[in-house]
């Protein structure tokens, strides 16, 4: 078999702070192929996003620090890199969309210089080659009047056109490693299924690899092949889309799932009520021993207090971390 374009192995990546150690990413592995499109999915701060932040070494240290793992993008370990190797491929190779547009991108620059500084810098173009492919981009995320909107700061670009020419700006260097991160969190939903339609369409004609982060289902429904559902710094479950949406095996999956709005109506005929996972996730400062996720679980056993399930294969292509499968 070929081997995964990007390969995270194990991964821990952990915070020292002054309230003590929090295990932000706990032994966490999961591949991305070439052209495919990975899901990860979790509620906030259960080190989706720390994860993506490992790949790219851009975790802040202090306070934050890669203990343990590997992370393999076409067989080298990006752990083993210098800063300056580790440039070259973080936006060039490896690019990543990030969750708020506004912050992300500078106020004082112009949206074309903005994209034109990533291109000089990986492809060494001349300043007027840069601006051409500025414009090009533009017009490739749909951004109508590309040749003005270049020109404009982006105070002056709408949500949906600031999240577009962010996307242009990660694509201007044809990474094969697309990473998004809740890219469309703060949009409409109109606007975000053009963001998913384009996302789709730009993967098909330039073969981009996509981690997709959100704690939406819905998008990953219609964007991943592939699911990793994390809790707590830890994977719970992995499976193909179809899979986990037809047959979710742990409990915090089957919560997240049963938390989807619906239009569909139950046996009585009412309408089904949307059912919460009761609590809230463990500080990662104080977690408990046993499965992470066992005072929120309505199947909760005595030894899922006691000792953490090691994420086990319950199907094809299907893991789970749950005790019900023993």
């Amino acid at each position: 078999m070929e081997q995964p374009l990007l390969d995270i192995r194990g991964l821990r990546t952990q915070f020292f702070t002054d309230d003590g150690l929090a295990r932000a990413v706990d032994g966490v592995s999961y591949s991305l192929d070439r052209g495919e499109t990975v899901g990860v999915v979790g509620e906030s701060g259960c080190g989706k996003s720390v994860t993506a932040l490992s790949v790219l070494h851009l975790i802040p240290d202090p306070p934050g620090k890669i203990v343990d793992g590997q992370i393999l993008f076409e067989g080298t370990n990006l752990l083993t890199l210098s800063p300056a190797q580790m440039r070259r491929i973080r936006g060039n190779d490896i690019s990543m969309i990030f969750q708020e547009p506004m912050t992300s991108l500078n106020p004082v620059f112009t949206i074309g210089n903005q994209i034109a500084e990533a291109v000089r810098l990986h492809q060494g173009l001349s300043k007027k080659e840069a601006l051409r492919k500025a414009i090009e981009m533009l017009t490739l995320v749909g951004i109508p009047v590309p040749e003005r909107r270049v020109h404009e700061y982006p105070h002056q670009l709408s949500g949906g056109m600031r999240q577009r020419a962010m996307i242009a700006m990660a694509l201007s260097c044809n990474p094969k490693v697309l990473i998004a991160d809740e890219p469309t969190t703060a949009l409409d939903v109109t606007i975000e299924a053009q963001i998913l339609d384009l996302m789709r369409n730009l993967q098909h004609e330039l073969g981009t690899a996509i981690i997709m982060i959100t704690h939406d289902l819905g998008v990953i429904a219609e964007i991943a092949r592939k699911v990793v559902v994390m809790y707590a710094g830890k994977i719970v479950e992995q499976a193909p889309v179809e899979q986990l949406f037809a047959e979710p095996n742990h409990p915090y999956t089957q919560g997240l799932l049963q938390s989807l709005p619906r239009v569909d109506k139950d046996a009585t005929g009412a309408k089904s009520r949307l059912q919460e996972i009761p609590g809230i996730v463990p500080s990662l400062l104080n977690l408990p021993q046993g499965c992470k996720f066992a005072s929120r679980c309505p199947k909760v056993m005595p030894i899922c207090e006691e000792e953490e399930p090691p994420l086990e294969q319950v199907a094809p292509q299907h893991h789970s971390a749950c005790w019900l499968n023993h």
